[in-house]
């Protein structure tokens, strides 16, 4: 089984993936005309300005920081280390190109997700991948093969992978041991995703602002006192990209190494393209009431996790001069540990500990969201099967933390490749849709209106698209 597992992992994550993810973001930036360069301010509009609050989902600030709650995570912090030190600062740069040009894959993503919406059985909005590719592209096997990925990865093994990674940190900074960071860890997820969603949302809505701006603030103070130093690691991370100078610390690896460690890393962290944001950006009221103001607010969510967090976990590090690229050399987090120890002394491992209880607690309940709409999708979203799969997250969380998680992370790896494989055929497929709803949307921006999607309006798209949920009159709503 480890055979065919690690072989499925070196076909879809050296082959398939980095040119697909790659190819896909391209495609939808050209096809998109540079949707994410040319209207960059509306990427922040659809947030500062939404008033959209309603019974049947959550806000557009909520979506995002529940995305973002997933997003940002070990990976920003381990995963940024491991980028730099199995490919060289120049991984960094191509964590750049990814999130660049994911900005417009997380944008056609879930736009489709909005779209092709449904209500579930207490009137709440659901969908995400499975619903298009059921509803939208016509096949419901593609549907139900994410969804089982979906909840295999996203819903439980990486419950783990976070939940080791908190235990880790607790034991190196605390000396807690990992079985009591595992119950108070499952303890406290169960209290937040026996709420449901919306009791996800609110607990983001709070969290992940606070530990974002928090953890910034330490990289800016790190920034600002080696700010002489700013432009050459920029300029390195440039050069290495390409192989025109080679890493200081003996670093040989080359572009190619660069290149794949950097769209993998990016893609871990980000998410863009991978079918799972638009799992949450589904069960948002968009404001505009359009399903591409939702598709900007997620397109958002990558730029903040990569160009912003991964970009100062990166300078810090490699600020730091703590990188040892030698077979002993440390790596993930311990890496991110050292570094900070340079920057502020001994409260770097502490405040890296710390960091990461929130950044992978805030993971865990943003994924198990993900994999409550797979369960919706595939009929099993009623009381029963829910209680289930919590406490089965709630189980593979303890299990994390006092077990190590190499033995399931590949499997892991390959379901989340199965995903992404199966999520950029559907939104390839479904880019003349994408394309049309994004002319439809800043045409009335040019226009001077407020950009409104009716279905009435557009009779053409006849397939899986609930009529009720989009010939709403918003406006005559709000007065």
């Amino acid at each position: 089984m480890n055979a065919i597992v690690d072989f499925l992992n070196t076909v879809l994550w050296n082959y398939v993936l980095v040119y697909g993810l790659l190819g896909t973001g391209l495609f939808f930036t050209l096809r998109l005309g540079f949707i994410q360069f040319r209207h960059f301010p509306e990427y922040f509009r659809v947030i500062t300005g939404s008033r959209a609050t309603s019974a049947n989902g959550i806000t557009p600030m909520q979506a995002l920081t529940v995305s973002l709650a997933s997003r940002v995570g070990t990976g920003n912090l381990a995963g940024v280390a491991v980028a730099i030190y199995l490919g060289g600062p120049g991984a960094i740069f191509w964590m750049w190109i990814v999130a660049l040009l994911g900005m417009a894959t997380a944008y056609a993503e879930s736009t489709l997700a909005q779209l092709y919406k449904v209500r579930n059985g207490e009137g709440q909005y659901r969908g995400g991948p499975a619903f298009y590719m059921a509803n939208g592209v016509g096949s419901r096997t593609m549907g139900y093969v994410f969804s089982v990925c979906l909840i295999l990865s996203f819903g439980l093994i990486f419950s783990a992978v976070q939940s080791n990674s908190i235990s880790e940190s607790m034991a190196g900074a605390f000396g807690i041991p990992g079985w009591m960071t595992g119950l108070g860890v499952a303890a406290v997820a169960g209290i937040v995703i026996f709420g449901g969603i919306r009791s996800i949302a609110k607990v983001a809505e709070r969290i992940v602002p606070a530990m974002a701006g928090i953890y910034l603030l330490v990289a800016l103070y790190v920034i600002i006192i080696d700010i002489d130093e700013v432009p050459a690691m920029l300029a390195l991370i440039v050069k290495s990209a390409f192989g025109f100078e080679a890493a200081a610390g003996g670093f040989t690896g080359g572009i190619l190494a660069a290149l794949l460690n950097g769209v993998k890393r990016g893609l871990f962290s980000n998410e863009a393209g991978m079918g799972s944001a638009p799992n949450i950006a589904a069960t948002a009221v968009p404001d505009p009431h359009h399903p591409s103001s939702q598709g900007l607010v997620q397109g958002l969510g990558v730029f903040i996790d990569t160009i912003v967090i991964c970009t100062a976990t990166a300078l810090m590090i490699l600020l730091s001069g703590a990188v040892d690229y030698g077979p002993d050399g440390a790596q993930g987090m311990v890496l991110t540990q050292n570094a900070l120890s340079e920057h502020i002394g001994t409260a770097g491992p502490i405040f890296i500990a710390i960091a990461i209880l929130f950044f992978a607690f805030t993971s865990i309940i943003g994924n198990y969201s993900y994999a409550e709409s797979a369960m919706e999708f595939l009929g099993l979203g009623k009381t029963v099967p829910l209680l289930v799969l919590k406490a089965a997250v709630m189980g593979m969380v303890f299990w994390g933390a006092v077990q190590p998680v190499s033995a399931v992370f590949n499997l892991a790896d390959a379901s989340m490749a199965v995903m992404a494989t199966i999520n950029i055929t559907a939104i390839l497929i479904l880019s003349k849709t994408v394309a049309r709803l994004t002319r439809d949307y800043f045409d009335q921006k040019a226009q001077g209106r407020v950009p409104l999607f009716r279905f009435k309006d557009h009779p053409d798209l006849n397939r899986g698209i609930d009529p009720t949920i989009w010939n709403r009159d918003v406006e005559a709503e709000r007065r």
